[in-house]
Parts: structure tokens; C-alpha cells; sequence
């Protein structure tokens, strides 16, 4: 089912501090130039004590707001698109709402969580929500704080990761130029444990369970059996957006893929037959900034003119789960 919506607005916010690639060699006690070459990032950003992902959420959405000439009192909806929380309860969006200092203004806020892919899966289904009629003009944020639970006794995950965040404002488009053309997400529970934070939850609550350890707080992923994982569904998953929004892959103006490692990225290039032209590649500014990766790339893409009004687009990417899940629109 085709949704007309279209994406007015777009807001980022980064971190202060910035992590060059040299510093992130220091920091790992690797040779000079090994997480440039190993990664691809050159350079991502960590948020200090002050930069809390309900802050840096409200930052990245006052932006957007202020570039469409809206207030956030012009929004029917806010919806959270990120893979970490700030705390378990409540959730992400109420906390942003209250750092907009919207603490009385009852517009619904909640959370989509299926971890990188959350903004494409909160856009997914909202944008039924909003061709049905239930709302015209909301706003989706993901914010992310990775660094403060980086293993850095695993360097291949711990050198990928940054924070950051981003709000994207859509509305409903009544002239159906701009909409959303096919979409799709598939879960492989095989991989359910490939990528990782075991404790926190209820399985091993931090105070009542026991035999928690240090490692048991912090992320670990396997990133061989992902990549090898993405590779085996990723061409026919392409396959079926393509079909389902019955146009072919030279049609796209620009393929956003989440940002994972260089190496991986370049190999998932050739694996789905993309050009140099369409694939948008930004993981060196910012490294891998889960669910806000491929809503950053967005922002970065109309920001740079790398895409204008009516071209196609398509996002797609992987998740821990294991989950594939991507969508073609137009812009």
C-alpha cells in the first residue's frame, strides 16, 4: 500500500566532543592508522554528562521545528526512533517532550524500538496511522548514546560506534507526490544474540540477579556472523522492495544504508549491484549511530543536495534480532 507523505524537515544535533580516528588507536592501544582502516571512521562524537539523549533529542527536534517555521505545538505526534533508552521507564518520548519543556501540552508521545532499524520501522507503521487520517504532522526522533556502553576490550565494535541525534518532521501529502513505495521487515531469531546488551532488563536486573558482571552492561556484538547473516538475505529483501514498488534499481537516485563498517558497506554495495552515484556513504563523520544512522543520512542527503524533490529513495538496513528491514520512497 502506497502512503503519501513527505518529509519537510529534517534536525541533527551532535555531540561536543569529537573522537578523532588517532585518538580512538590511543584509546584502543592499536597501532597508529588501524581504526581508520579497520572501520572507515575517521571521526565520531561521544556525549559528555550533560548531553543526555532526551537533551540531544530536543536540540535535533527544535532545529527541525524552527527550519519548517513550526512550533511543537503544530505536531499531532511524537515519536521516539532509537535503540537505546535513556531509562526503562518512562520512555524515550515523554522524556524529550519534557526536555522541549512541554511538560502540559498532552500531544501523544511514544516509542519504536527494534534497535538501528528504528526510525524506519516507527516511519513504516505510523505512516499507515497517517494515511489513515489519525494524524498530519509528526515529528519521529532518534537520539543515541552508544559510547557509554562500548566494551572497549572489543575494539572492532567499540571503534564503529558515536552518538547522536536526529528529528525528521513529515506530513501527510495530500497532493500524493511525495510517498512511501513499498516497505518490508524480516526477523531471524537465529542471530537473536549476535549483537548485545544482556543486562538491564529483566532477564538480569542489575540489583536482583545474581553472578551480573561488568560485560554483562555493556554491547557485544559478533560482527562476522552479522555481516555473513546480511549477506544471505539482503540481495533477495532488495529484490522484493524493487518489485514492490515496481521499479528498478537504476530508477533510485540514492540508496541510505545504516552505517555499519566500510568494508561492509562496500561489499553490500556490490552485493546488491548499487553505483557509486546512488550509495551514500557517511559512516567516516559520524561512525555507526544505531537508530539515528539512516535518519542522519537523511538529513546529510538533503542538506548536501543529493536529492530534490520527486527522487527515489531507498533505506534499508540491519538490526539486532536478527532483522532486515528497508523501505523505497519518494522524496
Amino acid at each position: 500500500m502506497k502512503r503519501s507523505i513527505k518529509i519537510i524537515s529534517t534536525g541533527i544535533y551532535l555531540p561536543k566532543n569529537k573522537v578523532s580516528a588517532s585518538e580512538m588507536d590511543q584509546k584502543l592501544n592499536l597501532e597508529s592508522g588501524w581504526v581508520a582502516e579497520k572501520t572507515g571512521v575517521l571521526n565520531r562524537h561521544y556525549a559528555n554528562d550533560s548531553e543526555k539523549a532526551p537533551y540531544m533529542a530536543a536540540q535535533a527536534l527544535k532545529e527541525a521545528l524552527n527550519k519548517a517555521n513550526l512550533k511543537f505545538s503544530d505536531l499531532d505526534l511524537l515519536l521516539s526512533g532509537s535503540g537505546t533508552m535513556a531509562q526503562p521507564i518512562p520512555c524515550n518520548a515523554a522524556l524529550i517532550q519534557e526536555a522541549m519543556g512541554e511538560l502540559h501540552c498532552g500531544i501523544p508521545s511514544f516509542d519504536m524500538n527494534s534497535t538501528c532499524l528504528s526510525f524506519v520501522t516507527a516511519l513504516d507503521h505510523i505512516s499507515y496511522a497517517m494515511q489513515a487520517g489519525r494524524y498530519q504532522r509528526i515529528a519521529i526522533v532518534s537520539s543515541e548514546i552508544a559510547s557509554i556502553g562500548l566494551n572497549f576490550a572489543e575494539k572492532e565494535s567499540a571503534a564503529l560506534m558515536g552518538d547522536g541525534a536526529v528529528a525528521i518532521i513529515l506530513e501527510r501529502d495530500t497532493s500524493d507526490q511525495s510517498q512511501i513505495l513499498s516497505s518490508a521487515m524480516n526477523t531471524y531469531s537465529s542471530g537473536a544474540h549476535y549483537a548485545e546488551i544482556r543486562s538491564g532488563g529483566t532477564n538480569l536486573h542489575p540489583v536482583r540477579s545474581h553472578g551480573v558482571r561488568e560485560e554483562d552492561l555493556m554491547f557485544k556484538m559478533d560482527g562476522p556472523k552479522i555481516f555473513k547473516q546480511a549477506l544471505k538475505y539482503l540481495p533477495e529483501f532488495f529484490t522484493g522492495l524493487l518489485n514492490q514498488a515496481n521499479i528498478q534499481r537504476e530508477h533510485l537516485q540514492l540508496f541510505i544504508p545504516h552505517q555499519a563498517s566500510s568494508m561492509a558497506l562496500k561489499l553490500i554495495q556490490n552485493k546488491l549491484e548499487i553505483t557509486d552515484q546512488q550509495y551514500f556513504m557517511y559512516l567516516d563523520r559520524v561512525g555507526n549511530t544505531i537508530g539515528a544512522s539512516i535518519p542522519m543520512g537523511i538529513h546529510f542527503a538533503i542538506a548536501e543536495n543529493k536529492i530534490q524533490r520527486g527522487d527515489l529513495v531507498s533505506l534499508i538496513g540491519t538490526s539486532a534480532g536478527f532483522s532486515i528491514g528497508g523501505m523505497i520512497l519518494r522524496y
